[in-house]
C-alpha cells in the first residue's frame, strides 16, 4: 500500500513539471541608442538591461567597450587600412567603431542569439555608413577553446590578421567556474592568430571587477609567451569600476 501511495505522488509530480520554452529566457526588447566617442558617433541596436540568461550579456554594451572605443576613438591611425578580428563581439559596437578606419574586421560571438543582433546591427550600419576604407565587415561564429571553428576561420582569413583584438568582453574571469577555460582560450586563440606574424598587437579593455583578476591576465599572457605592456595614461573610471588598455604581443 505504501509503495503504490509513493508510485501515486510521483506520477502527479511528473504531471505538474512545467517544461518553459527557452523564448522565455531571451528578451529581444532591442532599443535603437546612440553612442559617442570623440568625433564618431554610433547608433546600434542593443538592451538597456540584461536578459534572464546569464549566457546572453553580449546584448549589452558593457564599461570595457565605452573604455575600448574611447581608446580607438583618440587613436585610430593605428587601425587604418588594418585587419582586425575582435572576440567576444556582442551587439558589435566596438567592431563597427574598428570598421570605419579598417579595411577589413570580423566580428565574433559564440551565442546565437546574440549573433542574430550582431548581425542587425552590422547591416544598419553598413547601410547607414558612406562609404570608407572597409572592404569588409563579416559576423562569425566563435568560442573561445573551439577548435574546430577556430580553423575554419583560419582558413578562411588564411592572410591572418594585423590586430587581433578581444576588446572588451565583459566575463573574463567574472564566472569563477569558466575562468581557466576563458583565460587559456583567449591566448591559446591569440597564439594561433599571430604565429609567425610578429607585427600583430592584441589589444585588452581590461576592466576590474575583483583584484584577484588583475594579476592573473597578466600571468597567465605572460605563461604563453606573450608580453603585455600597460598603454600610458590609459587608467580610467568607467562608471564605477577601474580600466585600463593593455597590448599584447609576443615575446
Amino acid at each position: 500500500m505504501y509503495k503504490e501511495i509513493v508510485k501515486k505522488m510521483e506520477r502527479e509530480e511528473d504531471d505538474e513539471i512545467v517544461c518553459l520554452d527557452e523564448s522565455f529566457f531571451i528578451n529581444d526588447n532591442y532599443q535603437l541608442t546612440t553612442f559617442t566617442f570623440g568625433h564618431q558617433v554610433l547608433q546600434l541596436l542593443c538592451l538597456q538591461a540584461a536578459s534572464t540568461d546569464f549566457d546572453l550579456t553580449g546584448q549589452l554594451v558593457w564599461p570595457g567597450a565605452m573604455l575600448m572605443n574611447n581608446y580607438i576613438s583618440k587613436n585610430a591611425d593605428m587601425l587604418q587600412g588594418c585587419s582586425v578580428i575582435e572576440l567576444g563581439s556582442g551587439v558589435g559596437i566596438t567592431g563597427l567603431l574598428c570598421s570605419r578606419f579598417c579595411r577589413e574586421v570580423i566580428l565574433t560571438d559564440h551565442n546565437d542569439e546574440v549573433l542574430k543582433i550582431l548581425k542587425k546591427n552590422i547591416e544598419l550600419h553598413v547601410s547607414s555608413e558612406s562609404p570608407s576604407g572597409c572592404f569588409e565587415i563579416v559576423a562569425e561564429k566563435l568560442e573561445w577553446g573551439n577548435s574546430d571553428q577556430i580553423s575554419q576561420i583560419i582558413q578562411r582569413y588564411l592572410q591572418g590578421f594585423d590586430l587581433p583584438k578581444p576588446g572588451q568582453r565583459p566575463d573574463l574571469g567574472v564566472h569563477c567556474t569558466c575562468l581557466t577555460h576563458c583565460m587559456l582560450g583567449l591566448f591559446i586563440w591569440q597564439l594561433l592568430c599571430l604565429k609567425g606574424v610578429g607585427r600583430c598587437k592584441f589589444i585588452l579593455a581590461y576592466v576590474s571587477r575583483a583584484k584577484i583578476m588583475d594579476t592573473m591576465v597578466i600571468n597567465e599572457a605572460i605563461q604563453h609567451g606573450m608580453q603585455v605592456s600597460e598603454v600610458p595614461g590609459t587608467r580610467s573610471v568607467v562608471g564605477n569600476l577601474e580600466g585600463v588598455i593593455f597590448e599584447i604581443t609576443l615575446q
